[in-house]
Parts: structure tokens; C-alpha cells; sequence
């Protein structure tokens, strides 16, 4: 009976072990709590892929030199749930980007919401039932 509690006792810890990476992969320590906006941002690239669809723009900074910045949002299936598409922005575009940029100071972010040129707003993940948007999630059929 005792071996039997301590094979069950070493899976356990075998596998929180090997698990724990997984865990930490969703942890948002590396950005600032504080939002930022980006006017006049200009889409360079947007992979559409899992597990986050990633989105890159240039920004003129306070002195006008041009900072490139890649940014990380939600995956595509949860960016779908809150009006997104594979071609909802295009290389080109130029958007108002809200973001969470990294402590670190270099121009990497978590992306929160893309403000399109007519006013449609892009949410960057859907959380608790609704986006950052606010927008009410559609369940899957």
C-alpha cells in the first residue's frame, strides 16, 4: 500500500514538474499595468496564427524617428469571438493602437484594442465573457 501512495505521490510531482512551463506561458508580469495609445500607427504585419495572433506597426516617437513595435493579442479563435477576421488589418492601414507595453521598455506589447480609420474597434482578447471592448462573447454551436 505504501509503494503503492508513494508511485502515485512521484507521478503527481512528475507531472506538476513537467506542466509548470505551460502555466507560466500565460503570465502577463513582463507589461506595465498601465494602457498606452498609439495614434497614427501604420500595420506593417499580422500573422494570423496560434497561439497568438501577433500584429506589427511603426509609430513616429516624440522626436519623430519611426519605432517599430510587434505586439501580441489573444489567439484567432478567441479574436473571431469579438468581430475580428483574418483580413480585418491589412499591411498599411493606419489604426489607433491601446496597448500594455513591456516593462522592459523595448516596443513589444500586449495589444488590447486596434481603432480602425471609420471608428470600428478591434478588441485585443475576449476576457470574462466580454472583450476589452466590452463586447458580449457569441458561444460556440
Amino acid at each position: 500500500m505504501e509503494s503503492k501512495l508513494l508511485r502515485c505521490l512521484a507521478l503527481v510531482v512528475g507531472l506538476l514538474t513537467v506542466c509548470s512551463p505551460m502555466f507560466a506561458h500565460h503570465g502577463s508580469a513582463v507589461f506595465a499595468a498601465n494602457e498606452t495609445v498609439l495614434k497614427d500607427a501604420t500595420v506593417t504585419k499580422v500573422i494570423w496564427a496560434n497561439p497568438h495572433v501577433i500584429v506589427e506597426f511603426d509609430v513616429k516617437d516624440e522626436n519623430g524617428n519611426i519605432v517599430h513595435w510587434a505586439s501580441e493579442a489573444s489567439s484567432p479563435p478567441g479574436l473571431v469571438q469579438v468581430g475580428w477576421s483574418r483580413n480585418a488589418l491589412q499591411s498599411g492601414d493606419v489604426v489607433t493602437v491601446y496597448l500594455h507595453p513591456a516593462k522592459s521598455g523595448k516596443p513589444v506589447a500586449w495589444l488590447t484594442k486596434v481603432v480602425l480609420p471609420g471608428g470600428k474597434e478591434l478588441c485585443g482578447m475576449p476576457t470574462g465573457g466580454t472583450g476589452y471592448c466590452g463586447k458580449t462573447l457569441t458561444p460556440n454551436p
